[in-house]
C-alpha cells in the first residue's frame, strides 16, 4: 500500500506501507531535494506564487523556524568574510549570546499559544471580512506581498514614535554592534500591538496568505543586519538593503526615526523618513542599557516610562508620556526634540564588561545546551504534557537569565547559577534535559555535577559581602 501526504510548500511525502518494507521518497518543485533550496530561497523572498500559495492556514510551511539552520550557517558566514574583509570585529561573545537568547524568549509564548497577529488576524476574518480574494491568484499573492510592506512600514514607525511601543521594540536596538545575531534580537510584547496594523487586510486577503508574506517579509529583514554588504548599487532606489538598514540602527542625530521600511524603501523616500549613509553609523540605544540579562533588556524602558511620568503633576503629561514620542516632554512637539541626545564622535566603545575567557567559555557551553533544549522542545512540544512545556519554558528562561547575571557580573550571579544547575541536574535525572547526542551524555552530567560544586563554593564564599551590599 502506498500513502501519498501532503506537506505544503508544493512537497509531497510518497510512503510505501507494503509488509517488510518502508521506503520514503521525498518530490518537490526542484526534484528531490527541492525543500531544501525553497527554504533558502524563503530567506530573500525568492518564491513564486505557485509555490508558496495555500488554500488553508494549516497547510502554510513554518518559514521561520525552517531557516534556524541558515541563520545558523550566515552568521558563520559572516564571521569568517568580515574578518577577511575588513578586519573588524564584528561580533562579541555577550553580545551575541544575548541578541540570540532575546530571540528565543520572543517566541517562547508560541509554546503555549498561538501567535497574537495570526490570531487576531483569524478572528476579523472569520467575522468581519468584506471579500474574499482567491487564495490561489497570483494578484492576491502580490497584493498581499505590498499589504504587508505597507502596513508593517507604520507599524514600525509607530514603534519608533509612540512611546509604550518604543518600550518593546528598543529591545531590537539595544545592541552596540550590526551583524546577523542583531537581527535575531526581537521582543517578547511586541505582537500585543503590532497586530492593529494587519488587521485591515482581513476585510480581503485570506489569512493563509497572510501568514505566508509576515513570514517571508520577517524573514527578509535578517540579511540586512550586516556590515559585510557595503552597497548594491541600482537595488538601492527600490529595496531594504544592508546600506539603508544600518542608517536605522544608528544612534548618530541623522539616523534617528529614519528608514523605516521592510522590503521596499519606497515607503520612506513617499512619506519622507528615508536618509541615506552618511557618517559613520554608531550602533545601539541613545541612552544604552549596558545589561546582557533578558528581562532587564525586555522591561527597563516600561519602568523607565513609569518614573518618568510619575514626575509630571498633571493627568495629561502622565498619559503624554506613554503615547507621546520616546524623547517628548512637557513644552515639546508630539516627538519631542533631540537636544538632550548625547553627540556622537565615532569614538565609542560599545559596552563589555570585564569577563574571564574561562568565564566566557563556561558561559557558551551552557549556552548551546540549553540552546539543544530549546530545539528539542519545539520539536517535540506536540508529544509533551502542557505542564512539562510549560516547566520547560521556565527552565530556558531561567537558564538565559543566569548566564546574563553571569556576564554582567550581578552579585546573586552565582547563587542563582547554583540553583539552575542544580534543576539542570535534576532534569537531566528524569531525562527532560538530554545532551546533544548519546555519546556526551556522560561528559554533560559530569560537566553539571562540577559546575553545581563550583557554583556552590563561590555562593559560599560570596554570601558575607553580598549581605553587606544589600545592608
Amino acid at each position: 500500500m502506498t500513502l501519498h501526504i501532503y506537506e505544503g510548500a508544493c512537497d509531497f511525502a510518497t510512503v510505501d506501507l507494503s509488509p517488510h518494507k518502508t521506503q520514503v521518497v521525498v518530490m518537490a518543485d526542484g526534484g528531490l531535494l527541492g525543500p531544501v533550496p525553497q527554504r533558502l530561497r524563503a530567506m530573500f523572498y525568492l518564491l513564486t506564487p505557485n509555490e508558496s500559495s495555500f488554500e488553508n492556514i494549516q497547510d502554510v510551511p513554518a518559514y521561520v523556524h525552517q531557516a534556524n539552520p541558515f541563520f545558523l550557517g550566515l552568521v558563520i558566514l559572516e564571521m569568517l568574510l568580515g574578518s577577511l574583509i575588513s578586519g573588524a570585529k564584528l561580533y562579541n561573545v555577550a553580545d551575541g549570546i544575548i541578541s540570540i537568547s532575546l530571540g528565543m524568549m520572543s517566541r517562547l509564548p508560541l509554546l503555549l499559544v498561538r501567535g497574537v497577529e495570526l490570531s487576531a488576524y483569524v478572528y476579523v476574518w472569520e467575522h468581519f471580512r468584506l471579500v474574499e480574494l482567491p487564495w490561489d491568484s497570483a494578484w492576491t499573492w502580490w497584493l498581499s506581498f505590498l499589504a504587508v510592506d505597507f502596513c508593517y512600514y507604520w507599524f514600525h514607525r509607530f514603534a519608533h514614535e509612540v512611546a509604550i511601543l518604543w518600550a518593546s521594540h528598543q529591545v531590537h536596538h539595544s545592541s552596540e554592534y550590526y551583524n546577523f545575531t542583531t537581527a535575531l534580537r526581537q521582543p517578547l510584547t511586541q505582537q500585543l500591538t503590532s497586530w492593529i496594523f494587519y488587521v485591515p487586510m482581513a476585510l480581503a486577503v485570506p489569512p493563509s496568505a497572510f501568514a505566508v508574506h509576515i513570514q517571508l517579509n520577517l524573514l527578509f529583514q535578517f540579511w540586512l543586519h550586516t556590515e559585510v554588504i557595503r552597497d548594491m548599487g541600482p537595488l538601492e532606489w527600490i529595496f531594504n538593503t544592508p546600506k539603508h538598514h544600518r542608517v536605522h540602527h544608528g544612534r548618530n542625530l541623522y539616523c534617528i526615526d529614519k528608514n523605516y521600511g521592510g522590503i521596499l524603501i519606497i515607503w520612506d523616500r513617499l512619506f519622507g523618513t528615508f536618509s541615506p549613509e552618511k557618517d559613520k553609523v554608531v550602533y545601539g540605544l541613545v541612552f544604552p542599557s549596558n545589561s546582557f540579562e533578558i528581562i532587564t533588556s525586555q522591561f527597563h524602558y516600561y519602568l523607565s516610562l513609569w518614573r518618568r511620568s510619575t514626575t509630571y503633576s498633571s493627568l495629561s503629561d502622565k498619559v503624554s508620556t506613554f503615547v507621546k514620542g520616546p524623547s517628548w516632554t512637557p513644552g515639546n512637539p508630539r516627538l519631542g526634540n533631540h537636544d538632550h541626545v548625547p553627540e556622537v564622535t565615532g569614538m565609542e566603545k560599545p559596552h563589555d564588561p570585564s569577563c574571564s575567557p574561562a568565564l566566557q567559555v563556561y558561559v557558551v557551553t551552557h549556552f548551546l545546551l540549553v540552546l539543544h533544549t530549546y530545539h528539542e522542545l519545539f520539536e517535540n512540544q506536540a508529544t509533551l504534557s502542557h505542564l512539562t512545556v510549560l516547566g520547560m519554558t521556565g527552565y530556558v528562561i531561567l537558564t538565559l537569565t543566569s548566564l546574563g547575571f553571569i556576564i554582567d557580573c550581578r552579585p546573586w550571579a552565582s547563587i542563582l547559577e547554583l540553583l539552575r544547575c542544580m534543576c539542570m541536574a535534576m532534569l537531566l535525572q528524569y531525562s527532560h534535559v538530554k545532551a546533544p547526542n548519546s555519546a556526551l551524555t556522560v561528559p554533560t552530567q559530569a560537566l553539571v555535577s562540577l559546575s553545581v560544586l563550583y557554583w556552590a563554593l563561590q555562593s559560599f564564599s560570596q554570601l558575607p559581602s553580598i549581605k553587606w551590599k544589600s545592608h
